[in-house]
């Protein structure tokens, strides 16, 4: 059986499906499985040791020069790239137009299917126009964890029932980068792009003491100036702790694998962390925590929630308990 996975963004959505590619495997350990997705997360996805194949997708890319003949070329090489094969079944778990009409240029054999989700559900960026792509359109709760509606979709497809914790079958990356120490380290996924997902300044530098007294090194990565300006701050506030070079995905990922520690706000980079099983403190500050908070693992304490921003001995709390799972 040959099976398509329509996944392509943002980091925490395509770490939130790849539960679905264990499943799969574990009920059909001959499965071949094939997934689409955005060009950056490419080096993410390729970690997962049950999928086959990896496809890019440049949509991001692509937009900046629509009409030149170089984006024309590369959206035509995808095209052949991606009907290279045919599938018993075609996966859009993410709902939305771009990634149905991804599914409805993708080949089946005769009598397959492309199937995807019903309907909205809470939180979810759903457009019912992708429901014109889809053989059979599955329905799941409407208050549903986001790791939990994906698996649901594959699992009601293909007749099985999933199992309680969710495997996300991450390899570390075989890398030893010049940037990463020798010692133990701590990370902080402090930055994101919304202020309101943000948690204070001086908390992250109290937090920061606690874990280099504990003998961790914390090492601070970044995406943006702003937040390379952030990450220098909290460095001049941390004795000891290391502002990391711009990393690529993989990088994030080898990172993340081998990180003794884990403290982040909500972004994707969290539920990496999440997805490896790292002690981790996940820190909600604006949405609803129950909906992509790790409740699945002992490793991993999630905080606040919508409208409820976490306090310091709140955090500092949650690393206390945690910190003896950062010596195993």
């Amino acid at each position: 059986m040959r099976i398509l996975i329509v996944r392509v963004s943002s980091l925490g959505d395509v770490v939130h499906n790849l539960p679905v590619l264990a499943d799969i495997h574990r009920h059909f350990p001959d499965a071949v499985i094939d997934w689409v997705v955005e060009e950056p997360y490419v080096g993410l996805v390729k970690q997962n040791r049950y999928v086959n194949e990896v496809i890019p997708f440049a949509l991001r890319r692509w937009r900046k020069n629509i009409f030149s003949s170089a984006t024309r070329k590369e959206f035509r090489e995808f095209l052949n790239r991606l009907k290279q094969n045919a599938y018993d079944y075609v996966f859009d778990t993410q709902g939305l137009i771009k990634t149905g009409v991804i599914m409805g240029f993708a080949r089946t054999v005769e009598h397959g299917k492309k199937i995807g989700l019903a309907h909205k559900t809470d939180g979810s960026g759903y457009e019912p126009l992708s429901r014109i792509f889809h053989d059979e359109s599955i329905s799941v709760e409407k208050h549903i964890h986001v790791v939990t509606r994906g698996r649901e979709v594959v699992a009601k497809a293909l007749g099985y029932t999933i199992d309680p914790v969710p495997d996300f079958g991450l390899l570390t990356p075989a890398l030893t980068p010049e940037w990463l120490p020798e010692r133990p380290y701590a990370v902080f996924f402090h930055g994101t792009s919304r202020d309101s997902k943000k948690w204070p300044r001086k908390n992250w530098a109290d937090i920061g003491h606690i874990l280099t007294e504990n003998g961790l090194c914390i090492l601070l990565p970044w995406g943006s100036a702003k937040e390379r300006e952030e990450a220098e701050s909290l460095a001049a506030a941390i004795p000891g702790s290391r502002i990391l070079p711009r990393l690529s995905i993989t990088d994030t990922v080898t990172l993340t694998g081998k990180a003794a520690f884990i403290v982040g706000v909500d972004t994707g980079l969290s539920h990496l962390a999440a997805a490896f099983d790292k002690p981790t403190v996940q820190i909600y500050c604006n949405i609803p925590r129950w909906r992509t908070c790790a409740d699945w693992s002992d490793n991993i304490i999630s905080l606040g929630g919508e409208h409820e921003i976490p306090t310091l001995h709140e955090v500092k709390a949650a690393v206390q308990k945690l910190l003896p799972h950062a010596s195993k």
